[in-house]
């Protein structure tokens, strides 16, 4: 990192190692040992270490006790992790994030039962248990309330004497309608409302969106008077994870009779239900166009305005608060990167240097960003993917752990040093872009 010439590093800590029992258990020494040497290291090279809580793992024990994030008690054991983290690295770490993507989460752990616990019901899948039109949405809100409690603890406790900030990551894609009427439009709209704002109005405004309320009714959970003026402007700062653009076809007022493909997108498989806003999205439009180019991992598409343009939600919606950039890479499968393709990521390089220009238009226009980070540093482990996508600037050898840089890390590190506005020629030549 500090050749790559990066000022920051995200990482984030595991519940396990630190808490194998949670509340019911003993801290683990070696867990606390483990992230002292990567903080103290980080803080050696010049690195600031920006720390996410809580990245989709927790203890199992967990999940047997009590079903995890479906109950409230999640609330209190996560306020213990945190605590557990504020006290034993806060003195060093200045930029805390609680939980990274609770709205993908909830979506891929208990809507389509992707991630574990493995959680869904018809039509979105073919589970063991769940309610994919209900469980989402209790997640949702026992992670903004942990979320909460979290932040009041270290505000009340910690934040003055360690002088730090505190946050939360929203996933958001942004959406354009499929097609250029009135229905799809609204859609692409209800798109930012039913994903993004569900996570962030109750954490800015104190509730959940209006229109949310309006069609989830009684299934969408209710915030005492008291949890709302807890959880309202409970955020320093928004993390955004942004890495593409979708189509939207609206599936309240259209004709959903037609077969499902991908060149006639329709709402038949769970689409026309309010967990998802009554609304379908998709990679192709009607004519088989797709939004953008297809990266390596389904469902992500090269679209840079995307960048600008979610982020300027973001702006708007939220009144400027402060923003980092805290995901936003370009996926590659294995096939894509075999042999001196491996190097030479010529696609990784034009995304980011397309999704950059456009982040600066943003700044220029007035947002309030502080930090872009890139998924990811070194090729790595991809959840449900395993090791077959591939976001690396760096390249793993799976059989010496050998890290080598490809092309792409060799340009970041012109682009972070300016190194590249020396010799621009030569770098059109090497880089061919």
């Amino acid at each position: 990192m500090a050749s790559l010439g990066v000022n920051a590093y995200r990482f984030s800590i595991s519940w396990s190692r630190l808490l194998p029992r949670g509340k019911l258990g003993v801290v683990n020494p070696a867990g606390i040992k483990f992230y002292n040497n990567i903080i103290d290291n980080l803080l050696l090279k010049g690195v600031t270490p920006f720390v996410t809580i809580h990245h989709n793992d927790y203890p199992q024990e967990l999940e047997d006790r009590y079903g995890a994030w479906l109950s409230p008690l999640m609330q209190e054991e996560f306020v213990h992790f945190a605590e557990t983290c504020f006290k034993s690295f806060g003195d060093r770490v200045k930029y805390w994030v609680t939980i990274n993507e609770p709205n993908l989460f909830a979506e891929l752990a208990y809507m389509n039962g992707i991630f574990p616990p493995s959680h869904c019901s018809p039509p979105f899948g073919n589970c063991s248990s769940g309610n994919s039109d209900t469980e989402p949405l209790l997640v949702i809100h026992n992670s903004i309330l942990a979320h909460a409690k979290a932040v009041k603890l270290y505000r009340h406790h910690f934040q003055v004497e360690q002088g730090g900030m505190i946050g939360l990551v929203a996933s958001a894609y942004m959406y354009k309608p499929i097609k250029d009427d009135e229905a799809d439009i609204k859609a692409a709209a209800r798109a930012l409302t039913f994903h993004v704002a569900w996570l962030l109005d109750p954490l800015v405004y104190g509730d959940y969106p209006t229109e949310m309320r309006e069609y989830h009714g009684k299934k969408l959970p209710e915030f005492s008077p008291e949890e709302s003026k807890l959880i309202k402007n409970s955020i320093d700062f928004i993390g955004l994870n942004h890495y593409s653009t979708l189509f939207v076809k609206d599936c309240l007022l259209s004709n959903c009779t037609c077969n499902n493909d991908n060149n006639n997108p329709t709402c038949s498989h769970g689409e026309n239900r309010a967990i998802l806003g009554f609304l379908l999205t998709a990679g192709q439009n009607e004519d088989g166009a797709f939004v953008g180019d297809p990266m390596g991992m389904p469902g992500l598409y090269v679209v840079p305005q995307g960048m600008e343009e979610i982020v300027d939600y973001i702006k708007k919606r939220y009144n400027n608060m402060p923003i980092f950039v805290t995901e936003n890479g370009y996926a590659s499968i294995d096939k894509q990167e075999e042999g001196e393709e491996l190097v030479k990521d010529i696609k990784r390089i034009k995304y980011h240097k397309a999704y950059l220009a456009s982040l600066a238009r943003s700044i220029r226009n007035g947002a309030d960003v502080r930090g872009y980070f890139i998924w990811s540093l070194m090729d790595n482990f991809e959840w449900v993917f395993g090791y077959t996508i591939k976001f690396g600037l760096y390249q793993v050898n799976p059989l010496t752990l050998d890290r080598s840089p490809k092309l792409s890390a060799h340009w970041y590190n012109d682009f972070l040093t300016n190194s590249s506005l020396n010799n621009i020629q030569a770098k059109k030549s090497i880089y061919g872009v």
